[in-house]
């Protein structure tokens, strides 16, 4: 959540004319990944689980895709968007291991 969270506060700033663009969507994308994280936790069913962090993984990379819109067009200062995107690194990275483990459970 830390990552929505940074995310809320680095757009806070943006033009107005970006409320019902690209500020949403990388809150969205942002909030989309703890979400989906959240709902795989509560799971039962392994193949559920997989599917969610799935999902999470995509918001993930969705995230980093809508950061490198950011720098590129001077929203987002590239220092703070190579900072959230190490983190981003790191949990795609974490996220990898938790579905490869559940799916070496499921067979």
């Amino acid at each position: 959540m830390e990552v929505a969270e940074r995310v809320f506060a680095l757009t806070d700033g943006l033009p107005r004319k970006e409320d019902y663009g690209f500020t949403s969507q990388i809150r969205r994308a942002a909030l989309s990944i703890s979400a989906n994280i959240a709902e795989a936790f509560g799971r039962s069913h392994t193949l559920d689980k997989v599917n969610f962090y799935h999902i999470a993984r995509g918001s993930l990379t969705e995230t980093q895709s809508h950061l490198e819109y950011g720098r590129r067009v001077g929203y987002i200062p590239a220092s703070v968007a190579n900072d959230l995107s190490v983190k981003l690194e790191f949990l795609h990275t974490d996220l990898n291991k938790v579905i490869s483990a559940l799916k070496k459970q499921a067979k």
